[in-house]
């Protein structure tokens, strides 16, 4: 019984050591005040316009260009994207649709949200959204996950009509991510994150020169990116771990009996 309570408060002390960790792990980024949003949005992924997740960017267009915006994403978090078309008071049935490039600039698929809209000719405004598939910390060569790095946003009118070409529209565009923990880790991480210049400045690095002209991308997560192996999977491990210690004690403790059995004969 002392070795059951002992065990029974190391376990304690283990999971209120734990959980602080495993709350630093990966923080979601916070919404923060929209005064230095952008205001503006790219025509390319080249010059898509950088923006923080948790600020509403605005941007000024015509029916028919293309806009981009690119923003981080570290593993574990499952980004949502939302976008906000006001039309002009005059227009034609319209059809406005978002889409999603990770740092290879491969489409990813939206894991739910209204992704294409059609606006009727009479509405002043069409909302999109698009929830995307957690952020893997690693993955196969061949598979298509969205993993840690750049993401690009592009949003534009399909099938306009004549009539339509260039008519004036506001955009505003905000995204923000779940923290998905450890349910979502994997074992193994990127050497870099997908992050446009990277390479570049990794070379950079290894010559010595501290010129980071090279690097494209300026907006990384609040805390930096993570190093991939670290998750709140290992402080649940080492919970359970305990708990299977701590049961086949209390099994043994039940099962082993009051010591000699009372039918024996002393002297036997």
């Amino acid at each position: 019984m002392r070795f059951t309570r002992a065990l029974s408060a190391s376990l304690l002390l283990l999971a209120l050591a734990a959980a602080p960790a495993a709350a630093d792990s990966s923080p979601t980024p916070t919404a923060s005040a929209d005064g230095d949003a952008p205001t503006q949005a790219g025509t390319s992924f080249r010059t898509a316009t950088e923006i923080e997740q948790g600020r509403t960017a605005t941007a000024s267009g015509s029916t028919g260009d293309y806009l981009y915006w690119s923003f981080p994403a570290d593993a574990g978090l499952r980004p949502t994207v939302e976008a906000t078309v006001k039309l002009p008071e005059t227009h034609a049935s319209q059809t406005w649709q978002i889409d999603v490039y990770d740092g290879l600039r491969r489409r990813q698929s939206c894991q739910y949200g209204a992704q294409t809209r059609t606006a009727a000719a009479d509405a002043s405004s069409v909302e999109l959204a698009c929830t995307l598939r957690t952020v893997r910390a690693w993955s196969e060569a061949w598979a298509n996950d969205p993993l840690p790095g750049t993401y690009y946003v592009r949003l534009t009118a399909v099938g306009l009509t004549t009539a339509d070409l260039g008519l004036p529209v506001g955009t505003e565009v905000r995204v923000d991510s779940k923290d998905i923990g450890g349910s979502a880790a994997v074992d193994g991480s990127l050497a870099e994150p997908l992050v446009p210049g990277i390479a570049m400045k990794s070379e950079a690095d290894e010559d010595g020169s501290e010129d980071s002209s090279a690097v494209l991308s300026a907006i990384e997560p609040e805390d930096g990116w993570s190093s991939g192996w670290w998750s709140d999977r290992w402080v649940w491990t080492a919970i359970g771990g305990a708990l299977a210690a701590l049961a086949g004690v209390g099994g043994y403790a039940l099962t082993r009996g009051s010591g000699r059995p009372s039918r024996v004969p002393p002297g036997a």
